[in-house]
């Protein structure tokens, strides 16, 4: 069901942007503005593994430190048929988790010091199985084409915010178009292009914790560990970048009303509802 979810937002955002681009800058604007967000993507996606854990100072962990997390990461990578990622240790206090790498073959997995000592063992390789699901089922490439398509609709915005102020947009002079509609457009097309990323973004949650869950073989254990991660992330906070908190297995920003409608994650709780469904049944009877 979420992976149909996924398919069909985006396929609205390829939508939103053809007409955007039909509707401001022709064919010629569409083109050009979704070739500069797929080449500044592109060097995204190639390096921002590095970026990412060079910004929150993550070690690689050596099979000699931690042992135990080589032993359990090796078990689900034969478990999930994934190759084994890199490991690394970020210096920070919070519980927390995420995965980055362009594929499988280059990949790596991060955790905190402070979820070494918060989680159990098994809480802890389900949060590992979380972030091999993410890799396995090539998130970080589905979020670069989403972040494409929404940075083309943008810049679409933009180009046509200067043919209004230099002169009058398109719609002016075709067919009578007009002027009110499309500046409503630029405002709200990169709105729309932004909540159909988030909305992707939490899609592609739900299924990491259901594939981290079967890789795991322990659903409620993932369940425990989201609900200590979260109450921890409102205690102690986490020097995060709002551009990259997507990636952690719960965001490491705290925040309440309109910020939820940009949330790129879903409610824990309406995630652990669905682990323990994986367990109890829908209708969570014990």
């Amino acid at each position: 069901m979420n992976a149909m979810k996924t398919f069909a937002l985006m396929a609205l955002m390829t939508a939103l942007l053809v007409y955007v681009g039909g509707m401001f800058g022709g064919q010629t604007g569409m083109i050009f503005a979704f070739g500069f967000a797929l080449l500044m993507n592109a060097g995204t996606y190639w390096f921002s593994d590095k970026l990412v854990l060079r910004m929150y100072k993550a070690k690689e962990m050596t099979v000699g430190e931690h042992p135990e997390i080589h032993r359990m990461t090796g078990e689900l990578c034969q478990a999930g048929g994934l190759p084994m990622p890199k490991l690394y240790l970020i210096p920070s206090n919070q519980p927390n988790a995420f995965a980055t790498g362009r594929n499988p073959e280059h990949s790596a997995v991060a955790v905190t010091e402070g979820i070494v000592k918060a989680l159990t063992r098994e809480e802890l390789r389900g949060v590992i199985g979380h972030e091999l699901a993410h890799i396995k089922h090539r998130d970080i490439l589905i979020g670069t084409v989403a972040a494409t398509i929404a940075g083309a609709i943008s810049m679409l915005a933009q180009m046509a915010q200067f043919a209004f102020i230099f002169g009058g947009g398109r719609g002016d002079d075709r067919d009578g178009g007009n002027p009110l509609g499309a500046i409503a457009m630029i405002i709200l097309a990169p709105i729309a292009a932004m909540l159909i990323q988030m909305a992707i973004s939490r899609s592609r949650e739900f299924l990491a914790d259901e594939g981290g869950a079967r890789m795991s073989n322990d659903p409620l254990a993932l369940a425990s560990a989201l609900n200590k991660i979260a109450e921890y992330s409102k205690r102690i906070p986490m020097k995060a970048s709002p551009a990259t908190s997507h990636m952690f297995i719960v965001s490491p920003l705290t925040g309440g009303g309109l910020t939820k409608l940009f949330s790129t994650h879903p409610p824990v709780e309406e995630r652990v509802s669905r682990l323990e469904a994986l367990v109890y049944g829908p209708a969570g009877g014990r």
